[in-house]
């Protein structure tokens, strides 16, 4: 499949030559090479993610276009092979929904990004708060290096123990199911075929489809569930959301403590300020990928969000210097 995927994005480039008149040079990326490398250390699964959302992000601009009134044979080729990529990127990861919608609400890119988020800003406010009670470089880099564990473990136990509850909760809902296709069969088929028929087909197409269906009892079970639960494909592992979730988390958390590995005083309390809110407007940005948000407004608005963090922490750590006793 992948192959077949790169195939045919190479045919996208040679059409987009024709429409430019020209042949531009093709070097990979540094963004590229990059997501090699994390393929090779992380598997392939959260790159795949990535290229899902660009792909969704690809249709979303011809979709733009045809909005204005571009109407092109060679938009609807190339907008129609690019969904079909998306789709089938998201067969590969597990995701149902198309990315140019922003509809889904989980999944590992999402997981990444609130994790780093939450390892930033947390941290930066702690960091913050020490700052303002004019300690030492060691005081700042064990305060840093505290939180950054302890948000690291607080939140990769909250990803793992959220999603083995949903699926505790999803297989005590197929149990249930289960029973009841057990107890009252008919009962199961006429709703079936009440959702087709609502679907467009005809009252005899529909009942039609509704016995195939119930013909087979995990076809029927899998049907059921998703249409009356919510419940569709299985997810990540409660271990796998918990290690992704727990380690973007340790990357967030570091941004702020890094300038003080190399010295102290303002020079780094500067170099830390700087390179946080930059991570901050960053992660904003990088979050409109999933709320379809403009990306400047998003990173505008968490980069608020992490200088008042870090305003309030400062001025919490400078006040409780002269309140609480010394030592």
């Amino acid at each position: 499949m992948l192959e077949r995927l790169a195939r045919e994005e190479t045919g996208h480039r040679r059409r987009f030559e024709q429409l430019l008149d020209e042949a531009p040079s093709f070097n990979p990326s540094l963004r590229a090479r990059f997501l090699v490398s994390v393929s090779r250390f992380l598997g392939t699964r959260l790159v795949l993610a990535l290229l899902r959302l660009e792909e969704g992000r690809e249709v979303g601009r011809f979709l733009r276009l045809a909005q204005t009134g571009v109407d092109e044979p060679w938009m609807r080729e190339l907008a129609h092979e690019s969904a079909a990529h998306a789709q089938t990127l998201g067969r590969l990861t597990g995701i149902r929904s198309d990315p140019w919608h922003h509809n889904e609400s989980g999944g590992t890119v999402r997981n990444v990004v609130y994790g780093f988020n939450d390892g930033l800003t947390a941290n930066f406010g702690l960091i913050a708060g020490v700052i303002g009670a004019a300690v030492g470089r060691d005081i700042v880099l064990l305060t840093g290096f505290s939180g950054l564990v302890a948000s690291a473990f607080s939140m990769a136990a909250s990803g793992y123990l959220a999603a083995q509850s949903q699926r505790e909760v999803d297989a005590n809902e197929l149990n249930t199911q289960r029973a009841e296709l057990l107890l009252w069969p008919e009962r199961e088929r006429a709703y079936l075929a009440d959702v087709y028929q609502d679907r467009g087909l005809s009252r005899d197409e529909a009942d039609t489809a509704a016995s195939r269906v119930m013909g087979d009892p995990e076809v029927a079970l899998q049907e059921l569930a998703k249409e009356k639960l919510g419940i569709g494909e299985e997810g990540d592992s409660p271990l796998r959301e918990g290690l992704v979730t727990g380690s973007s988390t340790v990357f967030g958390a570091l941004v702020p403590i890094v300038p003080f590995f190399f010295g102290g005083g303002s020079w780094a309390i500067g170099v830390s300020f700087v390179v946080s809110m930059t991570a901050h407007f960053l992660v904003g940005a990088a979050r409109s990928g999933l709320t379809g948000r403009n990306w400047f407004r998003s990173g505008f608005d968490m980069f608020v969000v992490g200088l008042g963090v870090a305003g309030a922490g400062y001025l919490v750590g400078y006040l409780l210097t002269g309140i609480l006793p010394a030592g």
